[in-house]
């Protein structure tokens, strides 16, 4: 699963991350060790059976009892595929025979995996998550099966494809302990399953909780009233308001009383709680212990031997860099809120101090005040409906596909969508988009895209993916149009993906790489040519005026030190909590953001809701800032003309649908015909 980039937003202090996709049953097993439970290898496809075009026959889990039974027929004939596999010739065709074996297997876990992020009844969540765990064990033993292992060092690759096929297979094996001896395999095999228990925990804390806070319409003042408006009362009459993203993003935007801001603020930076600060303790200091018993002396070097950076000391130099580029712009934006503050209470500069509650507030008064842009404005441009279907539109126009509705496909909720994928030349159908846009209790309340099917060149089936949002039912601001189209890049990445194997396929890149092409389409919402595309699919929503569009793209840029610099905080604190020397998550936390700008903030625990550090992303979360130079360097070839056709079929030929064929650095290369380069990042914070 992947997730939306926070990079544009410290609205919560992070947001959440989620499953990378199309993961082969070695990064299965990787992720699982990296990222908890919750990060299932998703290569599969229908787990219950045809529903035709439309792919998965959700209605086959319609009780918790159905489910369960699923995963107990799925794990028997797993394990006849495996004992399969152990008795099969290693010969030229052996790879496409394992490929298709784990694409078999995987097709009965993707939708029972992605179930426990977005079904509406908590007893098949459940029933879900004890299904993941099951797989959990099934696939720790299968990456240990040394009989395989043996097989696959017997295999001669054919070409490059091959060799990246087996080197992929290989380090997943060696990743999980094939090579240990007997005793030592199986603590492996106790801590994975450990690991993915409390990663499951940790996220169904914080998606259970369900948290709620009562508000007096005075204290109310200045949220717009669609926010607030229709939310249920408490027995005080005040209104009682979730922290979901477009109620949590607009009050603090928005809300004029600064101990509003600060309840809510208070109530998201202790989402999770002190169980989740156990949790977390736990976590890194088992990964810490695995990565030792696997000869690594972190979790972080044993994490990122496998990434673009290589080792913890060149992400931690390259956050550095970051670092120094925008210290000075963070102490300036920092400044300007202050001042901003300090003129709305009418008190001399030196009686004010910025809170952290205050950053969203006083930015979107800076920005109104100086380039008069109000993000509230935008969503009568922008519904959510056709705000879907103008990103896709814009793929339409430059990767060359077509999006048709699939009126008859019933997903796992009555608001899911699903469209099929084609070819623009062939009609060729490549992949079947789901879709949940709007919030309700229970669901995954942040952004993301599960990658529930990879294709491949030997299977006969199109891709699919889950894209899933919460939205604000009124419109949607500039900021939240962004977030759309990133998580529709992610799943373009999944659609239009056309490898040999689907253990290769998607989004199965670095896990600095994989936010890249996402990052990269983000710009395209600031883009007059790109927008004017909305009169396509909606005649009746107003264009956005051209000098309101310009100040908005100024306006973008105000606050960018401040943001970098917090992404720095948390990138650079995942690394250190993954160092060779355990640290309490909690006092290493207070101690580091201690050291920054505004300060630690006394009875606040935010690591206890950084999912992305706890299960998703631990010791990746750099991967935010990296994959972003990397997309700002992509993107720069488009130049003026970001719909270009051509450009949009090369993206498509030379990285989309590459997957993990090649080397990252290889991708970037074939696309802009030159090595890669970071300066375009380091230039645009100068401006």
């Amino acid at each position: 699963m992947i997730s939306d980039v926070e990079l544009r937003s410290d609205a919560c202090g992070h947001r959440q991350a989620a499953l990378t996709g199309a993961r082969s049953l070695r990064v299965f097993l990787k992720r699982t060790l990296a990222f908890g439970a919750s990060t299932l290898s998703l290569v599969g496809g229908l787990a219950f059976g045809q529903a035709g075009d439309g792919g998965m026959d959700w209605s086959q889990t319609a009780t918790a009892g159905q489910l369960q039974a699923q995963c107990s027929q799925a794990l028997t004939q797993a394990q006849r595929a495996v004992d399969g596999l152990s008795r099969r010739a290693v010969d030229a065709a052996w790879l496409a025979a394992y490929d298709q074996a784990l694409a078999t297997l995987d097709d009965r876990l993707s939708p029972i995996s992605f179930l426990s992020a977005v079904h509406p009844l908590p007893a098949l969540r459940s029933a879900a998550e004890a299904c993941e765990l099951r797989w959990v064990k099934f696939n720790a033993e299968l990456q240990q099966n040394r009989a395989i292992y043996r097989a696959v060092q017997k295999v001669k690759p054919a070409d490059d494809i091959d060799r990246a096929m087996l080197k992929r297979l290989r380090e997943g094996f060696e990743d999980a302990g094939v090579a240990l001896s007997p005793a030592k395999r199986q603590q492996a095999r106790r801590l994975i399953d450990k690991l993915s228990a409390l990663g499951q925990r940790f996220d169904r804390n914080i998606r259970d909780e369900q948290l709620r806070i009562g508000f007096s319409e005075a204290e109310l003042a200045g949220v717009p009233a669609g926010v607030w408006q229709s939310a249920p009362q408490d027995h005080q009459g005040r209104r009682v308001l979730g922290t979901s993203p477009p109620v949590y993003t607009q009050l603090m935007q928005r809300a004029d009383r600064a101990a509003t801001r600060e309840r809510m603020w208070r109530v998201r930076s202790n989402e999770g709680g002190a169980r989740n600060l156990k949790l977390l303790a736990e976590i890194t200091s088992l990964r810490l212990q695995y990565a030792q018993l696997l000869g690594a002396d972190s979790w972080a070097q044993f994490v990122l031997r496998r990434q673009m950076a290589g080792t913890p000391q060149r992400a931690s130099a390259f956050l550095d860099e970051v670092k120094e580029a925008v210290r000075a712009r963070e102490q300036r934006d920092l400044q300007d809120l202050r001042e901003a503050k300090a003129r709305q209470l009418q008190k001399p500069l030196d009686q004010v101090r910025l809170e952290r509650w205050d950053v969203e507030y006083y930015t979107e008064r800076v920005r109104q005040a100086r380039f008069d842009v109000d993000q509230e404005a935008f969503r009568r441009h922008f519904p959510p409906q056709q705000s879907l279907q103008w990103a896709m539109r814009l793929v339409e126009k430059l990767m060359g596909v077509r999006y048709e509705r699939l009126n008859d496909a019933v997903g796992w909720h009555p608001d899911v969508q699903a469209y099929a994928v084609k070819d623009a030349v062939n009609n060729q159908q490549l992949a079947t988009l789901w879709l949940d846009l709007f919030p309700r209790d229970g669901k995954y309340n942040h952004a993301a895209v599960w990658s529930l099917r990879s294709s491949a060149s030997a299977l006969s089936r199109p891709n699919q993916a889950a894209f899933v949002v919460n939205l604000d039912r009124q419109g949607l601001s500039l900021d939240e149009l962004e977030t759309v189209l990133h998580e529709l890049g992610h799943a373009v990445h999944n659609n239009l993906s056309a490898t040999r194997y689907a253990q290769l396929a998607g989004t199965n890149v670095a896990g600095d790489f994989v936010e890249a092409p996402s990052q990269m389409l983000e710009d395209w919402v600031y883009d007059r040519q790109a927008l004017n595309l909305m009169a396509e699919v909606c005649a009746d929503c107003p264009p956005v005026p051209d000098a309101l569009l310009e100040r908005a793209r100024e306006a973008r840029r105000f606050g960018q030190g401040q943001r970098y610099a917090r992404q720095h905080l948390y990138a650079s604190y995942d690394l250190a909590l993954y160092g060779p020397r355990w640290s309490d998550p909690m006092l290493l936390w207070r101690k580091m953001e201690g050291a920054s700008a505004l300060g630690h903030v006394a009875g606040t625990h935010f690591p206890s809701g950084f999912s992305h550090a706890a299960t998703n992303y631990g010791a990746n979360y750099y991967g935010y800032l990296w994959s972003l130079v990397v997309a700002t360097d992509l993107r720069s070839a488009f130049g003026a003309n970001r719909l270009d056709a051509a450009l949009g079929k090369k993206f498509r030929q030379t990285v989309l649908s590459q997957g993990g064929q090649r080397e990252p650095a290889a991708l970037v290369r074939d696309f802009l015909g030159r090595d890669f380069n970071p300066q375009a990042f380091f230039d645009e914070l100068k401006h």
